[in-house]
């Protein structure tokens, strides 16, 4: 007897950050084993039917790592709870929980299919021992599964299931745990598809938000819905709702990185940039003492990479660029060497901040001096002949720019059909290298003078950048394409479009420098003194903390 679990690809966040799906053949920590009491995770408590405090405690444990989206870590909870209680029915839901499809994964192998299906029927044959809501939730999951396996379309799976977390609630309203888990069910049904690209909501995402804001009221210390709060909310056109929920829960689980770094999803998106990099430098202190604990990881190295990507994205928007540099070379220090080509299809299409970094930043021969990317990596390889191209062009050496832009598109044409699965991988890369086949094309042009052709590769860049669409910070392309194109209007004297180049950025990236910076260029040139002022003022409290001043919007043009 089988069951049939969701198979349908996750959309990804930022080219897979904040989303980390799961494939077939990944390696995988054993969850059978290592389970341990850790202390950082707050004080959550919920009452379960065991006859060992022990258990309990194991039991609260597991909760708080379904709800950071360490399903590893909580399967090890859950597993020993039933270790400790054979009785206990809600330790083997725990396990079958931790297996199942989630807003992060929503793509599951057949073993964690295998550890649903056996940790269900577990579940099942003690239910006698559980509480009215305990029976409640074993049976709702009952509903994620099906025979025979596998089959075409699944999503009736998912449905299902939350029809049935929605009696659940309808018969535990008071119960904030109940609550979060109807939410989750919700959300699983379409993961990162709660806006549209124009962030408009999804039908039910209004229903969503306001059962998460119930729960909130019900238990204003419920990290599992302040976590799916700040991923509803951070899609919308006003992030801002989720301020609060982002302030309180950025010191509530301090052992958990993902937590900790979470706000900073809704920091990014109103501006507060130096909260965003504290943010994740505290996660990242975080999974450091973690990891010191429970070193046998496979998805949570992609949640710490995550950090380091965010804080060195925030970095970059404020001038701070040793630190955005540090945190892009850690992206790749974090993931042990003799694991690098196993989880490449997962890290591929953001392994490249480094090259971003210095793109930005306008150090040319460093990128040059950059040594290659493995081959195993086609994407972060394309981006590194892509920059390559870039600074040859800054150097003014266009032969050297046209060859590397032309080795850039073997990479593209040829490498990446094979090396990356025909899935999120390639879907999400090919979405960047849209923008980079414009992109790189206009700063030639920009560099040999030839403004308007330019202009209309980076208009094509811009509007291929905007159909990317927002899943999640940082964005899938760190470096704006704005700021380049609002500097070459003004090179170029087309100053309305300037202004408007860099107001549309502001809307999207609220209070970065170099658009401030652009901005006011622009309004001086207009002669609007004290408008530029205001913004002058704007940008020298965005740039406080800067490694050094700026005299452009993009160093690809030294100064405006």
């Amino acid at each position: 007897m089988k069951y049939r679990f969701k198979r349908t690809v996750c959309l990804v966040v930022c080219c897979l950050v904040a989303s980390v799906p799961l494939i077939a053949d990944e390696p995988h920590p054993d969850t059978t084993k290592g389970a341990q009491l850790f202390e950082g995770l707050g004080d959550y408590h919920r009452e379960f039917t065991t006859t060992s405090d022990e258990a309990q405690r194991y039991l609260d444990q597991g909760m708080v790592w379904l709800q950071a989206f360490n399903y590893d870590e909580a399967e090890r909870s859950f597993r020993e709870a039933a270790r400790l209680d054979p009785e206990c029915a809600m330790a083997w839901w725990g396990v079958a929980y931790a297996a199942a499809p989630s807003y992060n994964h929503a793509q599951l192998d057949e073993r964690r299919a295998g550890i649903f299906f056996e940790a269900l029927q577990n579940a099942q044959a003690r239910i006698e021992n559980a509480s009215p809501v305990e029976r409640a939730l074993i049976e709702a999951l009952g509903k994620r599964g099906e025979m025979p396996y596998p089959m075409e379309d699944d999503s009736h799976l998912d449905q299902a299931y939350a029809d049935a977390m929605a009696e659940v609630w309808e018969r535990f309203p008071e119960d904030a745990d109940v609550g979060v888990l109807y939410a989750e069910a919700l959300m699983v049904r379409t993961p990162w598809a709660l806006y549209n690209i124009d962030r408009e909501p999804a039908e039910d995402t209004p229903m969503i938000e306001a059962l998460l804001e119930r729960v909130l009221e019900l238990n204003p210390n419920q990290a599992g819905a302040a976590h799916l709060y700040i991923h509803a909310v951070e899609l919308s056109k006003s992030p801002e709702r989720g301020l609060v929920v982002a302030d309180r829960l950025s010191t509530l689980v301090p052992l958990s990185g993902h937590l900790l770094h979470m706000p900073s999803h809704i920091y990014t998106r109103t501006g507060d940039w130096d909260r965003a990099i504290e943010q994740n430098a505290l996660a990242m202190e975080a999974d450091v003492k973690y990891r010191a604990k429970s070193p046998d990881q496979f998805v949570q190295h992609m949640y710490m990479v995550h950090n380091n990507h965010i804080r060195a994205y925030g970095a970059m928007m404020v001038g701070r660029e040793a630190e955005a540099l540090e945190a892009s070379r850690r992206m790749w220090s974090q993931i042990p060497e003799d694991l690098l080509e196993d989880v490449a299809p997962q890290v591929d299409a953001w392994m490249c901040s480094v090259y971003d970094v210095y793109k930005r930043f306008g150090r040319w021969d460093k990128m040059l001096a950059e040594p290659a990317p493995p081959e195993y990596m086609p994407f972060t390889l394309a981006t590194w002949h892509a920059h390559r191209a870039i600074s040859y062009a800054a150097k003014k050496d266009i032969e050297g720019a046209q060859r590397e832009f032309r080795a850039y598109r073997r990479v593209r044409d040829d490498t990446l059909p094979r090396n990356l699965p025909e899935d999120y991988s390639l879907k999400a890369a090919k979405g960047r290298l849209r923008v980079i086949d414009h992109f790189v094309p206009g700063e030639i042009a920009l560099q040999k003078g030839k403004y308007k052709k330019a202009i209309r590769h980076l208009e094509k860049a811009k509007i291929a950048e905007d159909k990317l669409g927002y899943s999640g910070e940082p964005p899938d392309y760190l470096q704006p394409i704005r700021h380049t194109l609002g500097a070459v209007y003004l090179l170029a004297g087309r100053l309305e479009e300037a202004e408007e180049a860099y107001r549309e950025d502001l809307a999207e990236f609220p209070e970065n420098g170099w658009s401030l910076y652009g901005l006011s260029r622009v309004l001086h040139a207009q002669g609007r003194t004290a408008e530029a002022a205001q913004v002058e003022e704007e940008f020298r409290l965005a740039w406080a903390d800067a490694d050094g001043p700026i005299e452009t919007s993009c160093e690809c043009i030294p100064a405006l």
